[in-house]
């Protein structure tokens, strides 16, 4: 019988930082970035932007634990952010800012990084939320990673919060894909048959020089290169601490599930990628508001209805993983909006005041430095 993995969570995020007179996107001064990592060590870094900070979660057993850890991350990046008259938004792109006038942090990765995507990575200014779940066996953890690719988009749907891209409405919920699409190695990951397989693949490129190694593999889902975990790269950041636990209990509580049926023998039936990605772009357009292709029911279901079975099918896991309350929670995130919901709402009630389009998208800002602390 094989031993249950110890499914540990760990949650990567990447905040932009603003100016909080003009709102507008703001480079780390290097006091910042040395005030951080001296509370923090290594659990904080520069991202591949001057304007963007990156935090990491300790390894955590249950969703509780996760939680005082990235409150603590949170409130650690604002502190130190207000004492330079910056502040923290954890929205995976900037309602306003241009990408033109950003600069790359310069180290030696993301110069390499500047080098090979060329005009490619000028225009990552986007953030987004990663979600590792510990997996023992690399077999298994390729196994489930076929299976979990189904729901990516249902977790894309719940989080999105990049609807606006310098100053203009995109009518997408999620406009960050659009952006890293551009880069190569995205996307859905293929269906390999093993773990093997796997390094395989990521060896033919390693040694033809074209990337350094598996840490170039950017898929929306993807065995970890740095730990013994399946990692989940779908989600845009979120604005409120407690959606992103949500996120990360739906991803934890999902990858028991998919093990806990295929140690009885059973699996999630595996669609083509050409159909997944057809609901990924639906998540992308929609968010929530539209619904998503049930394949198995030949028709497109309504979100609402979604996350009710999705609840269901995981309730069993969810009580072993203590994280029944945070699934829960996906009908707050319905019942309130995504965040692009919710900073559409900003944008037209600072509209319907009379305030200028320049002045209702510094009024969506304000509306997420709000957000970032409303749950420290």
């Amino acid at each position: 019988m094989e031993p249950p993995p110890e499914f540990t969570i760990g949650i990567e995020e990447e905040y932009l930082l603003v100016d909080l007179d003009s709102l507008a996107l703001a480079n780390a001064p290097e006091a910042l970035m040395t005030a951080c990592q001296q509370d923090l060590q290594d659990q904080v870094s520069p991202e591949f932007l001057n304007c963007q900070i990156e935090i990491g979660t300790c390894v955590c057993r249950t969703v509780a634990e996760a939680r005082d850890d990235l409150r603590r991350l949170r409130s650690t990046v604002a502190r130190h952010a207000k004492a330079h008259n910056l502040a923290p938004i954890a929205a995976s792109c900037h309602p306003f800012s241009d990408w033109r006038s950003q600069t790359h942090t310069d180290k030696e990765r993301y110069n390499h990084l500047q080098h090979d995507l060329a005009g490619v990575v000028r225009r990552m200014l986007i953030c987004g939320m990663h979600v590792h779940v510990g997996i023992g066996l690399p077999d298994r953890r390729v196994d489930l990673m076929n299976q979990l690719g189904y729901f990516l988009p249902h977790m894309l749907a719940l989080s999105c919060s990049s609807p606006f891209w310098q100053g203009q409405d995109t009518g997408l919920a999620c406009y960050r894909l659009t952006v890293f699409d551009n880069l190569p190695r995205t996307g859905p990951p293929p269906r390999m048959e093993s773990f093997g397989e796997f390094e395989r693949s990521v060896a033919a490129l390693v040694d033809l020089g074209v990337i350094e190694d598996a840490s170039k593999i950017w898929w929306d889902l993807r065995p970890s290169s740095k730990f013994p975990t399946l990692e989940s790269r779908i989600c845009d950041v979120q604005p409120r601490l407690e959606h992103a636990l949500t996120l990360a209990a739906l991803t934890q509580t999902l990858t028991r599930m998919l093990w806990r049926l295929a140690v009885r023998n059973q699996r999630w039936r595996i669609y083509d990628s050409f159909l997944v990605s057809e609901n990924r772009w639906r998540a992308q357009r929609y968010g929530t508001t539209e619904g998503l292709i049930d394949f198995g029911r030949g028709e497109i279901v309504p979100m609402a209805d979604l996350a009710e079975e999705i609840i269901e099918l995981v309730a069993e896991d969810a009580a072993v993983l203590d994280s029944l309350a945070e699934v829960e929670n996906i009908r707050d995130i319905l019942r309130h909006g995504t965040s692009a919901e919710r900073q559409r709402a900003a944008f037209a009630a600072a509209r319907d005041t009379g305030q200028t389009e320049a002045e209702a998208l510094q009024s969506v800002v304000r509306h997420l430095i709000e957000e970032y602390h409303a749950d420290l």
